[in-house]
């Protein structure tokens, strides 16, 4: 008799830990479910605008710090993507913020950065690192796959301005050498229900980091297409 009850409580035991176990996904299941979210909410997106503040550190040789604040627009098309960030302002050193109109574009497998204080345009191809600039912003699950191996890193509650979103954290490692050797590894916090990111960190490896925070960010606006043209003249400078 006592054997028979302690093999039914052994038993019981057994069958506890196995529903325990079923119970918690496991974190590649985690990820899988992420990913189809992200295939979902991407279906539907079509432009974003959101006010930003990139923060650029670097520890080594020496400890410098750089804020740069503004408002960013992205744009999806099928394929076609289209970025453009307008950096109003920037601190460094004082930690003081100071006008510097600046305007970053990414269209057509080109980045083009206008500088307003010295009337220069810098102009670069940039093809394969869209997958790094459309992070988080209407890529599907699919695009994050093709490019990155992902890790999941759980779920997270972050501020969007004023208001707490549930997001998912993601680490990801570029499957591009020339990609990964310009930037060894990303973690982004994306809201999966809107297909975009509240914050990403870019380790851009030699002791230097990139933190990009987003907030106010409006799903599907109507962004007019002269957000996307750089205004020159005949005095503007064109580095190649």
């Amino acid at each position: 008799m006592r054997l028979g009850i302690k093999f039914f409580f052994a038993a019981s035991i057994a069958l506890a830990l196995v529903a325990a176990r079923g119970a918690h996904a496991t974190p590649q299941e985690d990820l899988d479910k992420v990913l189809r979210r992200l295939d979902a909410a991407a279906a539907g997106f079509r432009s974003t605008s959101a006010d930003f503040e990139f923060v650029t550190v670097q520890t080594d040789p020496v400890y410098d710090k750089d804020t740069q604040k503004g408002t960013v627009y992205y744009k999806r098309s099928g394929k076609s993507f289209q970025m453009a960030a307008h950096i109003r302002t920037e601190a460094s050193g004082d930690g003081k913020d100071k006008p510097v109109p600046k305007d970053l574009l990414y269209s057509g497998g080109k980045v083009t950065l206008y500088e307003e204080l010295t009337d220069e345009v810098h102009v670069r191809d940039a093809a394969k690192f869209e997958s790094y600039l459309v992070l988080g912003f209407g890529a599907s699950g699919r695009e994050l796959s093709d490019k990155w191996e992902i890790k999941y890193l759980g779920a997270e509650t972050i501020t969007d301005g004023k208001t707490a979103v549930a997001t998912e954290k993601l680490e990801l490692v570029a499957k591009d050498p020339d990609v990964r050797k310009l930037i060894p590894k990303v973690t982004i916090w994306v809201d999966p229900a809107r297909a975009v990111s509240l914050k990403q960190v870019f380790d851009m490896g030699q002791g230097q980091s990139r933190s990009c925070y987003y907030s106010n960010i409006k799903l599907n606006p109507a962004i007019p297409e002269s957000e996307f043209i750089i205004k020159t003249d005949s005095q503007t400078k064109i580095v190649k």
